[in-house]
């Protein structure tokens, strides 16, 4: 297997949400933005704050804090959101996530990783890839994938799903 593939697979962004330190795989996250103006849709569930504008492209943006069922951490000039390309069956998807600040890209060895708590935790076991370690400290290594799936947010209504679905297929079709 090529190095520089191998080293990106094991490279994690981590950032800061409501006290917790999370990390999303590097090859997930396409940008991060300053956070912004969001234009809000109405009827979606309230941790889809809004939309914004990215280049000419629509692209939802998703608050983990609401997601997670946590308080909804204050705007402040290190609030940000995480510009991420998630899997929706055969087409990926560009989501934005609110994040509290981000911290640095870290490197997680296998033998860094560790399973999932099954307790203790303000996220969902399905939502963890794993815990990584690094010096005194652990990471919560999410899975972007399911964390963001339009089946795991909560869309109440099948009108909220059908006004998700246009909205993710009007940024996909762009």
């Amino acid at each position: 297997m090529d190095d520089a593939l191998t080293n990106d697979q094991s490279q994690y962004l981590t950032f800061h949400l409501a006290g917790e330190e999370y990390a999303v795989a590097i090859l997930k996250v396409k940008e991060i933005i300053e956070y912004g103006t969001l234009t809000v849709v109405p009827q979606t569930p309230p941790s889809i704050r809004g939309v914004i504008n990215l280049r000419g492209n629509v692209v939802p943006v998703v608050d983990l804090a609401l997601r997670f069922g946590v308080p909804q951490s204050p705007i402040t000039n290190r609030t940000c959101i995480i510009i991420v390309e998630v899997d929706f069956g055969a087409e990926p998807a560009v989501m934005g996530i609110i994040a509290d600040s981000v911290s640095q890209v870290v490197e997680f060895a296998p033998s860094e990783i560790l399973a999932p708590p099954s307790f203790g935790t303000r996220v969902k076991v399905d939502f963890l890839q794993g815990m990584g370690k690094s010096d005194k400290k652990f990471s919560l290594i999410l899975n972007i994938d399911k964390v963001l799936s339009i089946d795991e947010i909560k869309v109440t209504s099948p009108t909220q799903r059908a006004r998700l679905e246009r909205t993710l297929k009007m940024e996909l079709s762009e």
